[in-house]
């Protein structure tokens, strides 16, 4: 994280750290409101951008890469549970995977203001349909063997990992809610999403790294405050209610984006 250099100041200092801690105390709550509502991450974004004293393309980028280990935990703890149904999953992460740098180079190029406004209609978009999901019609079977079946996995790879690539959005906020409108299984959807968002992240970075825009040492600890969030909100979901709880977040989804698009409309 690149702070203003100057001679030593202690109330600077003391200012920095609560900083700190107060970014921390916001990404750990993030990560409980993740894993009890499995909404909330993309709001990761604007925290940093917010609190962390990072540029737009490298909060993003920055976020983008913490999502990468995030999202390899819950692979993990889905794969455990065999829930992971890997013949949709696979070319759903690859198309996107291939899509997710070239998203990427465009975040490098692209208006600030532009950046932030797509950011916000996406946040906009996860909590509207947090808040109302869409209702699928006849559940389909995803086929193997279909060649349309694989076609609209790689599109839907190939639109999300883009859109991912560019605002550092994890992929799962995008493709789940298109997979359930599709008519696919929401728990198909769910364990896809999880593949889908290890391999957006890792491309992604990659890309994100010809620019050098990617910070490592921020990266380290808002993974490791994220995952403790996470592990907390999971193990504390059969406590709570989750209707509540997912109104809740994405009604802050839709404030946080309300206003995030108001914000770049009016710096325009």
């Amino acid at each position: 994280m690149q702070w203003r250099k100057g001679p030593f100041r202690p109330r600077e200092t003391r200012a920095r750290r609560l900083t700190m801690w107060l970014l921390a105390a916001t990404v750990l709550v993030v990560g409980v409101l993740t894993g009890l509502t499995g909404v909330g991450g993309i709001l990761v974004i604007p925290v940093l951008q917010t609190a962390s004293g990072l540029s737009v393309q490298a909060a993003m980028a920055t976020a983008l890469c913490s999502f990468f280990f995030v999202g390899a935990v819950a692979v993990w703890l889905q794969q455990r549970r065999q829930a992971i149904d890997w013949a949709p999953a696979l070319p759903l992460a690859a198309s996107a995977a291939v899509a997710s740098p070239l998203g990427a180079v465009a975040n490098a190029h692209a208006p600030v203001v532009l950046l932030q406004l797509v950011l916000s209609l996406l946040i906009v978009f996860a909590g509207s349909s947090a808040l109302f999901p869409p209702k699928a019609g006849a559940l389909l079977r995803f086929e193997p063997a279909s060649r349309r079946h694989r076609a609209i996995m790689v599109g839907i790879g190939a639109v999300v990992g883009f859109f991912s690539g560019l605002t550092g959005a994890g992929g799962p906020v995008l493709s789940i809610p298109i997979m359930v409108a599709l008519g696919f299984p929401p728990l198909l959807s769910i364990a896809a999403g999880q593949v889908l968002q290890v391999a957006v992240a890792a491309s992604g970075t990659l890309g994100n790294l010809f620019y050098g825009v990617v910070d490592f040492p921020v990266v380290a600890w808002i993974t490791a405050v994220q995952l403790l969030g996470l592990v907390f909100g999971i193990r504390l979901s059969p406590l709570v209610s989750p209707q509540r709880l997912r109104r809740l977040v994405a009604s802050l989804c839709l404030l946080v984006g309300a206003y995030g698009c108001i914000r770049a409309l009016v710096a325009s």
